[in-house]
């Protein structure tokens, strides 16, 4: 590709912006006694030198730094084509590196103001974000507060099921799930669906929450939040994609039996409450949608809980 003058001189002066100040202030101090040096090897009368003044070493970076400097007291004058010569090299050198040196700082200041810009934007981006998250928090936690409510009457038999104070143990077993079909009990729950019924409505409400939550906010600004929000919205349409046996459990059919469908429900309980092992990986084709239930509550019980934590350390200090 054949690039104009102007888009070269463009890249060249964008490239040499780049450079920082300091490179081109030591180029300049560098330079200057360097032009003293080679002032002091020029044969004598190649400079009308002020009467009484010396041709030394140091007089000759005095004049140096005069004239790179620009400031040309004409005390030490050039006499010489090639003393005149030398002296406008270094004029224009010295021009050159103060010119760069400028561009340079101010190249700094507009990089700087644009950075100082993006942050206060950021910040206002943050700002605005953080009040519309606060403002969907209270309903947040109220909608994961039921739904860990649910598990823990998923997850506890009936007779140990405190219907006071409920609260989750992520720590259940397998067979803790054995009353899954029996209404929860809770104050939170006015029906007499069974648990497991009102826990995947409590899910799909959750989960619809949280999605909407992801697709008005810019949850990038909370990684965590938004990792926890989206695989816990993930596992729910995986799992209710699968199941068949807690989206209908009044239509459950064991693989293996031709009882009416009212004791079907009891020989799933039956079955969960009969397992010791502390493996679900269960071989019976009858508990692996209880196996599926178990691995789900788990999972997403974690992640209710992380996100829980995280809303409400967000309402005590959004800082």
């Amino acid at each position: 590709m054949k690039y104009t003058l102007s888009q070269r001189l463009s890249h060249f002066f964008h490239l040499v912006s780049d450079i920082q100040p300091i490179v081109w202030i030591g180029l300049w101090l560098c330079a200057t006694p360097v032009f003293a040096f080679i002032y002091w090897l020029l044969p004598d009368g190649q400079f009308r030198v002020p009467e009484g003044d010396g041709t030394g070493y140091g007089s000759w970076l005095y004049y140096s730094i005069v004239t790179i400097s620009t400031l040309g007291f004409g005390d030490y004058t050039p006499a010489s084509p090639g003393a005149q010569a030398i002296t406008a090299i270094e004029v224009v050198c010295g021009l050159i590196f103060l010119g760069l040196f400028l561009n340079a700082v101010g190249a700094m200041k507009s990089e700087i103001d644009v950075e100082s810009e993006i942050e206060k934007q950021k910040a206002l981006h943050h700002a605005s974000e953080l009040e519309k998250l606060e403002k969907s928090i209270p309903m947040i936690i109220h909608s994961l507060n039921h739904f860990l409510a649910y598990c823990y009457a998923v997850t506890t038999p009936v007779s140990k099921r405190d219907t006071v104070d409920p609260k989750y143990n992520s720590d259940f077993k397998f067979n803790d799930l054995t009353d899954l079909f029996e209404p929860t009990g809770l104050p939170i729950d006015r029906t007499t669906l069974p648990a497991v019924e009102r826990l995947m409505h409590s899910t799909a409400q959750t989960s619809l929450m949280l999605d909407s939550l992801q697709q008005r906010l810019d949850l990038t600004l909370w990684p965590k939040l938004l990792e926890n929000c989206f695989a816990f919205v993930a596992n729910y349409q995986m799992f209710s994609n699968t199941d068949v046996m807690f989206r209908n459990p009044d239509r459950i059919v064991l693989t293996d039996s031709t009882q009416d469908e009212a004791t079907v429900q009891n020989q799933i309980s039956k079955k969960i409450s009969e397992w010791t092992t502390g493996d679900t990986r269960n071989p019976d084709p009858d508990l692996k949608a209880v196996e599926d239930l178990y691995n789900f509550i788990k999972e997403n019980g974690r992640l209710a809980e992380e996100i829980e934590i995280i809303l409400s350390e967000l309402a005590m200090n959004p800082n």
